[in-house]
């Protein structure tokens, strides 16, 4: 009894001070009998095999988030290029369609051209003030009392500050 609390007191310095120790068939008979299990057995990825590829087991880690960031990225590039060298793509296609209808508005702004979208933009051009929201004379209002307050409190620590007695006095 006394090798079998020897043993396990090994077995469990070696398993909490991280050390691999190998242990023969009677040790391993003996810990069975003991019900005590300290063998862990594990698989550790180091590389990936695929069709000829080899990938670090960081691509097993990748989300649907990733993919999607990363797959947005190349789209938003290719449009970038796209309309940068003049040709057309399926990625490039919205953004040169905004491009022209701006090239149609600024002559129509410009010129007698009249459509709806030209209208209303005529018409905020013509009177800015006419499109406010109206939450906007509150928000004036609450900027006004907030300046209001800040001066009164400045008053305040201006007449603290000075208590009769100069620095250089």
């Amino acid at each position: 009894s006394s090798f079998s609390l020897l043993l396990f007191s090994s077995i469990h310095k070696a398993q909490s001070s991280g050390i691999n120790a190998e242990y023969g068939q009677s040790e391993a008979t003996l810990l069975q009998m003991l019900n005590v299990m300290p063998f862990a057995y594990g698989l550790v990825v180091e590389n990936i095999y695929d069709n000829g590829a080899v990938f670090a087991p960081e691509v097993l880690d990748i989300t649907d988030e990733q993919l999607l960031s990363k797959f947005q990225l190349g789209i938003t590039n290719v449009a970038a290029a796209s309309l940068e060298m003049g040709y057309c793509t399926q990625a490039s296609v919205p953004h040169s369609i905004i491009i022209a209808f701006k090239n149609v508005l600024a002559v129509a702004v410009e010129t007698d051209i009249s459509f709806p979208q030209a209208d209303t933009v005529k018409a905020f051009l013509a009177a800015p003030s006419a499109f406010a929201v109206a939450a906007a004379p509150a928000e004036a209002e609450a900027v006004e009392e907030t300046k209001e307050e800040v001066k009164e409190e400045s008053e305040e620590e201006e007449s603290d500050d000075d208590m009769g007695f100069s620095l250089f006095d």
